[in-house]
Protein backbone atom coordinates (compact mmCIF):
# COMPACT_ATOMS: atom_id res chain seq x y z
CA UNK A 1 0.00 0.00 0.00
CA UNK A 2 1.55 3.39 -0.69
CA UNK A 3 1.97 5.85 2.10
CA UNK A 4 2.40 9.85 2.31
CA UNK A 5 4.78 11.63 0.10
CA UNK A 6 6.44 14.86 1.05
CA UNK A 7 3.73 17.00 -0.30
CA UNK A 8 1.84 15.28 1.96
CA UNK A 9 4.20 15.96 5.00
CA UNK A 10 4.09 19.42 3.98
CA UNK A 11 0.34 20.42 4.28
CA UNK A 12 0.18 18.78 7.18
CA UNK A 13 2.99 20.66 8.56
CA UNK A 14 0.96 23.92 7.75
CA UNK A 15 -1.92 22.54 8.77
CA UNK A 16 -0.32 21.91 12.31
CA UNK A 17 0.56 25.26 12.41
CA UNK A 18 -2.99 26.44 11.89
CA UNK A 19 -3.94 25.34 14.90
CA UNK A 20 -1.18 26.18 16.76
CA UNK A 21 -1.43 30.04 15.95
CA UNK A 22 -5.54 29.05 17.12
CA UNK A 23 -4.57 28.17 20.05
CA UNK A 24 -1.66 30.74 20.81
CA UNK A 25 -4.45 33.41 20.17
CA UNK A 26 -6.57 31.62 22.81
CA UNK A 27 -3.52 31.17 25.50
CA UNK A 28 -3.59 34.92 25.29
CA UNK A 29 -6.55 35.65 25.81
CA UNK A 30 -7.78 33.43 28.95
CA UNK A 31 -6.85 34.74 31.94
CA UNK A 32 -8.99 33.11 34.52
CA UNK A 33 -10.23 29.33 35.27
CA UNK A 34 -13.49 29.72 34.61
CA UNK A 35 -12.55 31.29 31.04
CA UNK A 36 -10.58 27.88 30.86
CA UNK A 37 -13.11 25.50 31.29
CA UNK A 38 -16.18 27.27 30.43
CA UNK A 39 -15.37 29.78 28.27
CA UNK A 40 -17.24 32.41 30.32
CA UNK A 41 -20.39 31.28 28.98
CA UNK A 42 -20.33 33.49 26.37
CA UNK A 43 -19.09 30.37 23.90
CA UNK A 44 -21.94 31.26 20.52
CA UNK A 45 -24.15 28.18 20.22
CA UNK A 46 -23.55 27.26 16.68
CA UNK A 47 -19.72 27.63 17.18
CA UNK A 48 -20.37 24.92 20.47
CA UNK A 49 -22.86 23.12 17.81
CA UNK A 50 -19.76 21.95 15.21
CA UNK A 51 -17.52 21.48 18.55
CA UNK A 52 -20.19 19.22 20.20
CA UNK A 53 -20.55 17.29 16.27
CA UNK A 54 -16.46 17.29 16.10
CA UNK A 55 -16.29 15.71 19.75
CA UNK A 56 -18.93 12.65 19.08
CA UNK A 57 -16.67 12.17 15.90
CA UNK A 58 -12.79 10.96 16.22
CA UNK A 59 -10.74 8.68 14.01
CA UNK A 60 -12.76 6.27 16.06
CA UNK A 61 -15.75 7.34 13.59
CA UNK A 62 -13.48 6.64 10.22
CA UNK A 63 -11.62 3.32 11.96
CA UNK A 64 -14.48 1.63 13.92
CA UNK A 65 -17.86 2.77 11.53
CA UNK A 66 -15.88 1.85 8.31
CA UNK A 67 -15.04 -1.08 9.84
CA UNK A 68 -18.44 -1.91 9.98
CA UNK A 69 -19.75 -0.05 6.48
CA UNK A 70 -16.87 -2.03 4.47
CA UNK A 71 -18.25 -5.33 6.19
CA UNK A 72 -21.62 -4.75 6.03
CA UNK A 73 -22.84 -1.47 4.68
CA UNK A 74 -25.09 0.81 5.62
CA UNK A 75 -25.87 -0.58 8.75
CA UNK A 76 -23.19 1.68 10.11
CA UNK A 77 -24.61 4.40 9.36
CA UNK A 78 -27.88 3.26 11.12
CA UNK A 79 -25.17 2.87 14.40
CA UNK A 80 -23.94 5.81 14.12
CA UNK A 81 -27.28 7.74 13.82
CA UNK A 82 -28.07 6.73 17.29
CA UNK A 83 -25.63 9.50 18.45
CA UNK A 84 -28.95 11.63 17.07
CA UNK A 85 -31.43 11.01 19.93
CA UNK A 86 -28.86 12.21 22.68
CA UNK A 87 -28.53 15.72 20.61
CA UNK A 88 -32.40 15.94 20.64
CA UNK A 89 -32.77 14.92 24.00
CA UNK A 90 -30.63 17.44 25.66
CA UNK A 91 -32.48 20.09 23.02
CA UNK A 92 -35.52 19.33 24.38
CA UNK A 93 -34.86 18.46 27.86
CA UNK A 94 -31.86 18.76 29.46
CA UNK A 95 -29.73 21.12 27.95
CA UNK A 96 -31.16 24.09 29.66
CA UNK A 97 -31.25 22.46 33.42
CA UNK A 98 -27.29 22.19 32.48
CA UNK A 99 -26.95 25.89 31.85
CA UNK A 100 -28.75 27.32 34.66
CA UNK A 101 -27.17 25.08 37.09
CA UNK A 102 -24.01 27.34 36.22
CA UNK A 103 -21.47 24.20 37.15
CA UNK A 104 -17.98 24.57 36.16
CA UNK A 105 -17.64 20.75 36.14
CA UNK A 106 -20.29 17.79 36.02
CA UNK A 107 -18.68 16.53 38.58
CA UNK A 108 -19.43 19.40 40.97
CA UNK A 109 -23.30 19.25 40.11
CA UNK A 110 -22.84 15.75 42.06
CA UNK A 111 -22.69 17.19 45.23
CA UNK A 112 -25.39 19.50 45.49
CA UNK A 113 -27.14 17.18 44.35
CA UNK A 114 -26.15 14.18 46.28
CA UNK A 115 -23.27 14.72 48.36
CA UNK A 116 -19.55 15.01 48.53
CA UNK A 117 -18.90 11.57 48.83
CA UNK A 118 -21.16 10.84 45.64
CA UNK A 119 -18.66 13.47 43.81
CA UNK A 120 -15.66 11.75 44.81
CA UNK A 121 -16.99 8.28 43.85
CA UNK A 122 -18.13 9.63 40.56
CA UNK A 123 -15.14 12.14 40.61
CA UNK A 124 -12.68 9.19 40.61
CA UNK A 125 -14.60 6.16 39.05
CA UNK A 126 -15.82 8.96 35.94
CA UNK A 127 -12.42 9.36 35.22
CA UNK A 128 -11.42 6.40 35.01
CA UNK A 129 -14.20 5.65 32.51
CA UNK A 130 -12.82 8.90 30.67
CA UNK A 131 -9.56 7.35 30.51
CA UNK A 132 -10.44 4.35 29.00
CA UNK A 133 -12.83 5.79 26.54
CA UNK A 134 -10.19 7.93 25.60
CA UNK A 135 -7.44 5.24 25.26
CA UNK A 136 -9.76 3.85 22.42
CA UNK A 137 -9.95 6.86 20.84
CA UNK A 138 -6.26 7.38 20.73
CA UNK A 139 -5.80 3.64 19.20
CA UNK A 140 -7.67 4.65 16.41
CA UNK A 141 -5.56 7.51 15.72
CA UNK A 142 -2.87 4.81 16.17
CA UNK A 143 -4.37 2.41 13.36
CA UNK A 144 -5.06 5.47 11.00
CA UNK A 145 -0.96 6.74 11.25
CA UNK A 146 0.03 3.28 10.64
CA UNK A 147 -1.87 2.58 7.77
CA UNK A 148 -0.95 6.10 5.78
CA UNK A 149 2.81 6.55 6.88
CA UNK A 150 6.08 4.64 7.71
CA UNK A 151 5.18 5.31 11.70
CA UNK A 152 5.50 1.83 13.74
CA UNK A 153 2.02 1.99 15.95
CA UNK A 154 4.24 2.90 18.94
CA UNK A 155 5.24 5.96 16.84
CA UNK A 156 2.32 6.81 15.56
CA UNK A 157 0.62 6.59 19.21
CA UNK A 158 3.33 8.33 20.94
CA UNK A 159 3.40 11.40 18.16
CA UNK A 160 -0.30 11.81 18.11
CA UNK A 161 -0.80 11.84 22.01
CA UNK A 162 2.34 14.47 22.53
CA UNK A 163 0.91 16.88 19.53
CA UNK A 164 -3.38 16.28 20.67
CA UNK A 165 -1.83 17.02 24.39
CA UNK A 166 -0.19 20.47 23.58
CA UNK A 167 -2.93 21.52 21.70
CA UNK A 168 -5.09 21.28 24.64
CA UNK A 169 -2.22 22.88 26.75
CA UNK A 170 -2.59 26.09 25.47
CA UNK A 171 -5.98 28.02 25.27
CA UNK A 172 -8.36 25.83 27.00
CA UNK A 173 -11.72 25.62 26.08
CA UNK A 174 -12.09 28.18 23.78
CA UNK A 175 -9.11 26.99 21.51
CA UNK A 176 -10.91 23.37 22.04
CA UNK A 177 -14.28 24.97 20.08
CA UNK A 178 -12.54 27.08 17.51
CA UNK A 179 -10.14 24.67 16.65
CA UNK A 180 -13.19 21.92 16.10
CA UNK A 181 -14.93 24.60 13.98
CA UNK A 182 -12.33 25.39 11.59
CA UNK A 183 -10.99 21.12 12.21
CA UNK A 184 -15.00 20.36 10.86
CA UNK A 185 -14.50 22.94 7.55
CA UNK A 186 -11.24 20.70 6.87
CA UNK A 187 -12.89 17.38 7.13
CA UNK A 188 -16.40 18.13 5.70
CA UNK A 189 -14.27 19.42 2.46
CA UNK A 190 -12.36 16.43 2.59
CA UNK A 191 -14.73 13.55 3.11
CA UNK A 192 -16.99 15.23 0.15
CA UNK A 193 -14.03 15.06 -1.98
CA UNK A 194 -13.73 11.52 -1.64
CA UNK A 195 -17.07 10.40 -2.17
CA UNK A 196 -17.16 11.23 -5.88
CA UNK A 197 -13.85 9.66 -6.16
CA UNK A 198 -14.67 6.61 -4.49
CA UNK A 199 -17.89 6.22 -6.32
CA UNK A 200 -16.20 7.01 -9.52
CA UNK A 201 -13.77 4.00 -9.11
CA UNK A 202 -16.38 1.57 -8.64
CA UNK A 203 -17.88 2.59 -11.66
CA UNK A 204 -20.92 4.90 -10.27
CA UNK A 205 -23.23 4.60 -7.59
CA UNK A 206 -25.52 2.26 -9.29
CA UNK A 207 -23.05 -0.12 -10.52
CA UNK A 208 -22.10 -0.32 -6.88
CA UNK A 209 -25.43 -1.15 -6.09
CA UNK A 210 -25.60 -3.84 -8.22
CA UNK A 211 -22.76 -5.10 -6.61
CA UNK A 212 -22.56 -5.06 -3.10
CA UNK A 213 -26.76 -5.22 -2.89
CA UNK A 214 -26.72 -6.44 0.98
CA UNK A 215 -24.48 -3.20 1.28
CA UNK A 216 -27.06 -0.92 0.80
CA UNK A 217 -29.71 -2.03 3.52
CA UNK A 218 -29.69 -0.36 6.70
CA UNK A 219 -30.33 -3.34 9.06
CA UNK A 220 -28.04 -5.67 7.12
CA UNK A 221 -25.75 -8.23 9.49
CA UNK A 222 -25.20 -9.19 13.00
CA UNK A 223 -25.64 -5.17 14.18
CA UNK A 224 -29.23 -5.02 12.15
CA UNK A 225 -31.06 -6.72 14.35
CA UNK A 226 -34.20 -5.01 16.60
CA UNK A 227 -32.27 -6.36 20.03
CA UNK A 228 -29.41 -4.85 19.27
CA UNK A 229 -29.73 -1.79 17.74
CA UNK A 230 -32.56 -0.89 20.28
CA UNK A 231 -30.02 -1.33 23.16
CA UNK A 232 -26.93 0.14 21.52
CA UNK A 233 -29.50 3.02 20.94
CA UNK A 234 -30.35 3.02 24.37
CA UNK A 235 -26.93 2.67 26.16
CA UNK A 236 -25.80 5.51 23.61
CA UNK A 237 -28.68 8.04 24.80
CA UNK A 238 -27.41 7.82 28.41
CA UNK A 239 -23.76 7.44 27.74
CA UNK A 240 -23.53 11.01 25.60
CA UNK A 241 -26.22 12.98 28.21
CA UNK A 242 -23.82 11.08 30.81
CA UNK A 243 -20.65 11.90 28.90
CA UNK A 244 -18.49 15.16 30.36
CA UNK A 245 -17.16 16.58 27.53
CA UNK A 246 -21.20 16.93 26.22
CA UNK A 247 -22.79 18.35 29.32
CA UNK A 248 -19.58 20.94 29.26
CA UNK A 249 -20.87 22.18 25.58
CA UNK A 250 -24.33 23.05 27.28
CA UNK A 251 -23.13 24.33 30.22
CA UNK A 252 -20.57 26.97 28.18
CA UNK A 253 -23.07 28.70 26.33
CA UNK A 254 -24.90 31.76 27.52
CA UNK A 255 -28.70 30.51 27.83
CA UNK A 256 -31.42 28.31 27.39
CA UNK A 257 -31.90 29.38 23.63
CA UNK A 258 -29.07 28.58 23.30
CA UNK A 259 -29.11 24.89 24.47
CA UNK A 260 -32.31 24.57 22.13
CA UNK A 261 -30.14 26.02 19.15
CA UNK A 262 -26.76 24.14 20.46
CA UNK A 263 -28.73 20.59 20.55
CA UNK A 264 -30.44 20.87 17.25
CA UNK A 265 -27.68 21.64 15.16
CA UNK A 266 -25.44 18.86 16.44
CA UNK A 267 -28.62 16.42 15.94
CA UNK A 268 -28.83 17.90 11.83
CA UNK A 269 -24.94 17.08 11.66
CA UNK A 270 -24.86 14.06 12.85
CA UNK A 271 -28.35 12.67 10.95
CA UNK A 272 -26.41 14.24 7.27
CA UNK A 273 -22.87 13.76 7.61
CA UNK A 274 -22.71 9.86 8.31
CA UNK A 275 -23.59 8.69 4.97
CA UNK A 276 -20.85 11.06 3.36
CA UNK A 277 -18.16 9.76 5.66
CA UNK A 278 -18.46 6.00 5.10
CA UNK A 279 -19.90 5.68 1.69
CA UNK A 280 -16.20 5.63 0.61
CA UNK A 281 -15.47 2.75 3.21
CA UNK A 282 -18.49 0.89 1.63
CA UNK A 283 -17.26 1.54 -1.57
CA UNK A 284 -13.39 0.27 -0.71
CA UNK A 285 -15.43 -3.25 -0.17
CA UNK A 286 -15.22 -3.26 -3.97
CA UNK A 287 -12.26 -1.88 -4.77
CA UNK A 288 -9.97 -3.50 -2.22
CA UNK A 289 -11.98 -6.15 -0.91
CA UNK A 290 -9.05 -8.40 0.32
CA UNK A 291 -8.14 -5.74 3.52
CA UNK A 292 -6.88 -7.69 6.11
CA UNK A 293 -8.24 -5.14 8.81
CA UNK A 294 -11.59 -3.97 8.13
CA UNK A 295 -10.55 -1.22 9.94
CA UNK A 296 -7.88 0.34 7.83
CA UNK A 297 -11.01 0.63 4.94
CA UNK A 298 -11.25 4.11 5.05
CA UNK A 299 -7.97 5.08 4.89
CA UNK A 300 -6.63 2.16 2.56
CA UNK A 301 -9.47 3.97 0.17
CA UNK A 302 -7.87 7.28 0.89
CA UNK A 303 -4.25 6.57 0.32
CA UNK A 304 -5.25 4.62 -2.94
CA UNK A 305 -7.15 7.84 -4.44
CA UNK A 306 -5.93 10.65 -3.18
CA UNK A 307 -3.07 12.44 -5.22
CA UNK A 308 -0.33 13.61 -3.11
CA UNK A 309 -1.05 16.65 -1.27
CA UNK A 310 -4.71 16.37 -0.80
CA UNK A 311 -3.88 12.51 0.88
CA UNK A 312 -1.62 15.00 3.35
CA UNK A 313 -5.19 16.87 4.28
CA UNK A 314 -7.39 13.96 4.61
CA UNK A 315 -4.48 12.64 6.79
CA UNK A 316 -4.53 16.22 8.49
CA UNK A 317 -8.33 15.87 8.93
CA UNK A 318 -8.68 12.58 10.31
CA UNK A 319 -6.28 13.99 12.96
CA UNK A 320 -8.24 16.78 13.71
CA UNK A 321 -10.99 14.98 13.98
CA UNK A 322 -9.47 13.05 17.13
CA UNK A 323 -7.70 15.66 17.85
CA UNK A 324 -10.71 17.39 18.13
CA UNK A 325 -12.82 15.06 20.20
CA UNK A 326 -9.70 14.33 22.61
CA UNK A 327 -9.17 17.99 23.05
CA UNK A 328 -12.40 18.53 24.79
CA UNK A 329 -11.81 15.30 26.52
CA UNK A 330 -8.83 16.10 28.00
CA UNK A 331 -9.69 19.60 28.54
CA UNK A 332 -12.90 18.33 30.94
CA UNK A 333 -11.05 15.54 32.48
CA UNK A 334 -8.29 18.23 33.53
CA UNK A 335 -11.13 20.60 34.81
CA UNK A 336 -12.38 17.50 37.38
CA UNK A 337 -9.00 17.14 38.44
CA UNK A 338 -7.84 20.85 39.05
CA UNK A 339 -11.29 22.18 40.06
CA UNK A 340 -13.06 18.69 42.30
CA UNK A 341 -9.39 17.35 43.42
CA UNK A 342 -6.56 19.49 43.31
CA UNK A 343 -8.72 22.63 44.25
CA UNK A 344 -11.14 21.24 46.94
CA UNK A 345 -8.81 18.71 48.65
CA UNK A 346 -5.28 19.86 48.44
CA UNK A 347 -5.06 23.75 48.11
CA UNK A 348 -8.70 25.49 48.44
CA UNK A 349 -7.02 29.16 48.85
CA UNK A 350 -5.38 28.64 44.94
CA UNK A 351 -5.61 31.67 42.86
CA UNK A 352 -6.39 31.64 39.40
CA UNK A 353 -3.05 31.69 38.00
CA UNK A 354 -2.09 28.39 40.38
CA UNK A 355 -5.36 26.86 38.97
CA UNK A 356 -4.68 27.34 35.25
CA UNK A 357 -0.63 26.67 36.38
CA UNK A 358 -2.00 22.89 37.72
CA UNK A 359 -4.93 22.66 34.80
CA UNK A 360 -2.05 22.53 32.33
CA UNK A 361 0.27 20.15 33.94
CA UNK A 362 -3.15 17.70 35.15
CA UNK A 363 -3.53 17.88 31.04
CA UNK A 364 0.14 16.77 30.22
CA UNK A 365 -0.92 13.83 33.05
CA UNK A 366 -4.16 12.95 31.28
CA UNK A 367 -2.16 12.40 28.02
CA UNK A 368 0.34 10.49 29.22
CA UNK A 369 -1.62 7.68 30.76
CA UNK A 370 -3.93 8.02 27.83
CA UNK A 371 -1.14 7.55 25.49
CA UNK A 372 -0.13 4.42 27.74
CA UNK A 373 -3.29 2.88 27.84
CA UNK A 374 -4.10 3.31 24.07
CA UNK A 375 -0.95 0.67 23.12
CA UNK A 376 -3.01 -2.45 24.77
CA UNK A 377 -6.55 -1.22 23.36
CA UNK A 378 -6.18 -4.09 20.45
CA UNK A 379 -6.00 -6.67 23.08
CA UNK A 380 -10.00 -6.25 23.57
CA UNK A 381 -10.89 -6.92 19.70
CA UNK A 382 -10.45 -3.78 18.07
CA UNK A 383 -11.96 0.22 18.69
CA UNK A 384 -15.78 -0.83 18.15
CA UNK A 385 -15.51 -3.71 20.26
CA UNK A 386 -13.63 -2.24 23.10
CA UNK A 387 -15.67 0.63 23.28
CA UNK A 388 -19.15 -1.24 23.18
CA UNK A 389 -17.60 -3.38 26.19
CA UNK A 390 -16.25 -0.43 28.27
CA UNK A 391 -19.10 1.67 27.58
CA UNK A 392 -21.39 -0.95 29.09
CA UNK A 393 -19.31 -1.78 31.99
CA UNK A 394 -18.78 1.67 33.00
CA UNK A 395 -20.68 4.53 31.10
CA UNK A 396 -24.09 3.38 32.20
CA UNK A 397 -23.53 3.16 36.01
CA UNK A 398 -22.65 6.45 35.71
CA UNK A 399 -24.62 7.83 33.27
CA UNK A 400 -27.38 7.16 34.73
CA UNK A 401 -27.44 8.70 38.12
CA UNK A 402 -25.78 11.92 36.63
CA UNK A 403 -28.85 12.34 33.99
CA UNK A 404 -31.87 10.95 35.88
CA UNK A 405 -30.88 12.76 39.01
CA UNK A 406 -31.48 16.09 36.92
CA UNK A 407 -34.97 14.92 35.99
CA UNK A 408 -36.19 13.44 39.30
CA UNK A 409 -36.26 14.89 42.91
CA UNK A 410 -37.13 11.89 44.32
CA UNK A 411 -33.76 9.53 43.98
CA UNK A 412 -31.65 10.10 46.34
CA UNK A 413 -27.46 9.84 47.30
CA UNK A 414 -27.74 6.04 48.59
CA UNK A 415 -29.43 4.93 45.07
CA UNK A 416 -26.90 6.78 43.27
CA UNK A 417 -24.04 5.18 45.25
CA UNK A 418 -25.17 1.67 44.71
CA UNK A 419 -26.63 2.24 41.12
CA UNK A 420 -22.57 2.49 40.52
CA UNK A 421 -22.08 -0.58 42.24
CA UNK A 422 -24.42 -2.75 41.27
CA UNK A 423 -24.27 -1.73 37.50
CA UNK A 424 -20.23 -2.09 37.22
CA UNK A 425 -20.57 -5.84 39.17
CA UNK A 426 -23.92 -7.06 37.00
CA UNK A 427 -21.77 -5.47 33.80
CA UNK A 428 -18.90 -7.66 34.91
CA UNK A 429 -20.31 -10.60 35.54
CA UNK A 430 -22.70 -10.62 32.48
CA UNK A 431 -19.93 -9.56 30.14
CA UNK A 432 -17.39 -12.94 31.57
CA UNK A 433 -20.22 -15.05 31.40
CA UNK A 434 -20.82 -16.64 27.87
CA UNK A 435 -24.57 -17.68 27.97
CA UNK A 436 -25.54 -13.85 27.47
CA UNK A 437 -24.95 -11.97 24.19
CA UNK A 438 -23.98 -8.31 24.46
CA UNK A 439 -27.08 -6.94 23.70
CA UNK A 440 -29.19 -8.96 26.73
CA UNK A 441 -26.36 -8.44 28.78
CA UNK A 442 -26.61 -4.86 28.31
CA UNK A 443 -30.19 -4.70 28.72
CA UNK A 444 -30.00 -6.38 31.85
CA UNK A 445 -27.21 -4.00 33.08
CA UNK A 446 -29.57 -0.52 31.84
CA UNK A 447 -32.93 -2.37 33.88
CA UNK A 448 -30.88 -3.03 37.11
CA UNK A 449 -29.51 -0.04 37.43
CA UNK A 450 -31.87 2.30 36.81
CA UNK A 451 -34.49 -0.08 39.03
CA UNK A 452 -31.76 0.39 41.78
CA UNK A 453 -31.50 4.25 41.58
CA UNK A 454 -35.37 4.59 41.63
CA UNK A 455 -35.74 2.23 44.10
CA UNK A 456 -33.80 4.08 46.62
CA UNK A 457 -36.09 6.86 46.61
CA UNK A 458 -39.27 5.25 47.61
CA UNK A 459 -37.68 2.86 49.79
CA UNK A 460 -35.49 5.06 51.93
CA UNK A 461 -35.78 8.37 53.45
CA UNK A 462 -33.52 11.57 53.07
CA UNK A 463 -32.62 14.04 55.76
CA UNK A 464 -33.94 17.30 56.42
CA UNK A 465 -31.04 19.19 55.20
CA UNK A 466 -30.35 16.99 52.63
CA UNK A 467 -34.18 17.93 51.05
CA UNK A 468 -33.79 21.21 51.62
CA UNK A 469 -30.55 21.78 49.50
CA UNK A 470 -31.91 19.19 46.82
CA UNK A 471 -35.54 21.76 46.71
CA UNK A 472 -33.07 24.74 46.23
CA UNK A 473 -31.27 23.02 43.34
CA UNK A 474 -34.01 21.88 41.71
CA UNK A 475 -35.68 25.26 42.16
CA UNK A 476 -32.59 26.98 40.48
CA UNK A 477 -32.67 24.51 37.28
CA UNK A 478 -36.45 25.22 37.31
CA UNK A 479 -36.17 28.58 36.90
CA UNK A 480 -34.83 30.48 34.00
CA UNK A 481 -31.79 33.23 33.85
CA UNK A 482 -32.00 36.05 35.07
CA UNK A 483 -30.97 38.78 32.64
CA UNK A 484 -28.22 39.52 34.95
CA UNK A 485 -27.30 35.85 35.13
CA UNK A 486 -26.30 35.97 30.88
CA UNK A 487 -23.23 36.74 30.29
CA UNK A 488 -21.77 38.54 27.05
CA UNK A 489 -18.49 38.12 25.22
CA UNK A 490 -16.46 41.89 25.64
CA UNK A 491 -17.31 43.05 21.52
CA UNK A 492 -13.39 43.45 20.54
CA UNK A 493 -12.77 39.92 21.57
CA UNK A 494 -15.74 38.94 18.94
CA UNK A 495 -14.36 41.16 16.31
CA UNK A 496 -10.78 39.55 16.90
CA UNK A 497 -12.66 36.08 16.78
CA UNK A 498 -14.56 36.84 13.65
CA UNK A 499 -11.24 37.81 12.41
CA UNK A 500 -9.51 34.58 13.39
CA UNK A 501 -12.31 32.75 11.73
CA UNK A 502 -12.02 34.51 8.27
CA UNK A 503 -8.25 34.28 8.51
CA UNK A 504 -7.63 30.79 8.89
CA UNK A 505 -10.84 29.49 6.82
CA UNK A 506 -8.99 31.86 4.00
CA UNK A 507 -5.48 29.85 5.14
CA UNK A 508 -7.61 26.70 4.51
CA UNK A 509 -8.57 27.26 1.37
CA UNK A 510 -5.21 28.87 -0.05
CA UNK A 511 -3.69 25.35 1.47
CA UNK A 512 -6.21 23.30 -1.03
CA UNK A 513 -5.61 25.18 -3.83
CA UNK A 514 -2.18 25.20 -3.39
CA UNK A 515 -1.91 20.85 -2.80
CA UNK A 516 -4.33 20.86 -5.89
CA UNK A 517 -2.05 22.40 -8.43
CA UNK A 518 0.05 19.59 -8.85
CA UNK A 519 -3.04 17.32 -9.81
CA UNK A 520 -5.29 20.17 -11.94
CA UNK A 521 -4.95 17.75 -14.57
CA UNK A 522 -7.02 15.03 -12.38
CA UNK A 523 -10.76 15.38 -11.44
CA UNK A 524 -8.90 15.05 -7.69
CA UNK A 525 -7.13 18.12 -8.24
CA UNK A 526 -10.00 20.30 -9.74
CA UNK A 527 -12.58 19.20 -7.04
CA UNK A 528 -9.90 20.79 -4.44
CA UNK A 529 -9.34 23.77 -6.41
CA UNK A 530 -13.12 24.20 -5.91
CA UNK A 531 -13.21 23.28 -2.81
CA UNK A 532 -10.11 25.82 -2.20
CA UNK A 533 -12.07 28.78 -3.87
CA UNK A 534 -15.02 27.65 -1.74
CA UNK A 535 -12.95 28.61 1.01
CA UNK A 536 -12.42 31.58 0.67
CA UNK A 537 -15.57 32.55 -0.43
CA UNK A 538 -16.88 31.34 2.80
CA UNK A 539 -14.36 33.62 4.78
CA UNK A 540 -14.73 36.83 3.01
CA UNK A 541 -18.38 36.15 3.44
CA UNK A 542 -17.84 35.22 7.27
CA UNK A 543 -15.68 38.17 7.72
CA UNK A 544 -18.48 40.45 6.04
CA UNK A 545 -21.80 39.57 8.04
CA UNK A 546 -19.89 39.15 11.26
CA UNK A 547 -17.74 42.47 11.46
CA UNK A 548 -19.87 44.71 8.84
CA UNK A 549 -16.24 45.43 7.60
CA UNK A 550 -13.09 44.02 5.87
CA UNK A 551 -11.01 46.13 7.94
CA UNK A 552 -8.86 44.27 10.61
CA UNK A 553 -8.35 46.70 13.21
CA UNK A 554 -10.93 46.99 16.24
CA UNK A 555 -9.74 50.61 17.21
CA UNK A 556 -13.70 51.59 16.18
CA UNK A 557 -15.04 49.01 18.19
CA UNK A 558 -16.51 49.08 21.70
Amino acid sequence: MDKLATLDYISIGIYLLLMAGVGLFFGWFVKDIKGYFKGGNTIPWGISGISNFMGSLSTFVFVAYAGIAYEDGLIGVTVLWSAVIPFLFAALIIGKLWVRSRIITPVEYLETRFNANIRQLFGWTGLGMRFLDNMVRQYAMGIFLVTATDLSFFEAIVFSGAITTLFTIVGGVWAVVVMDTLQFVILIFVSVLLVPLSLEATGGLGTLMDKLPEHFEFFSGPKGQPLWLMVYFIMILFKYNGNWVFIQRFYSVKDEKATRKLGFLSAVLLFIFPIIFLLPAIAAADILPDLANPEQAYVAIAVHLLPAGLLGLMIAAMFSATMSSLNSEFNVMSAVLTNDIYKRLINPNATDKQLIFVARLNIVLVGAIVVTGSLFVGKLGGAFEANKILTGLFAIPLAIPLVLGLLFKKTNSVGAFFTVLVGIFTGLILALSSDFPWELATLIQIVSCIAVFFLSGFLLSSGQNYRVRVNEFFKKINTPLAPDEIDTADPKFRFALANLFAIAIAASGILFCAVSLPSIGMDSGKIALAIGGACIVLAVLLKWFTTGTFRFSNKAVK
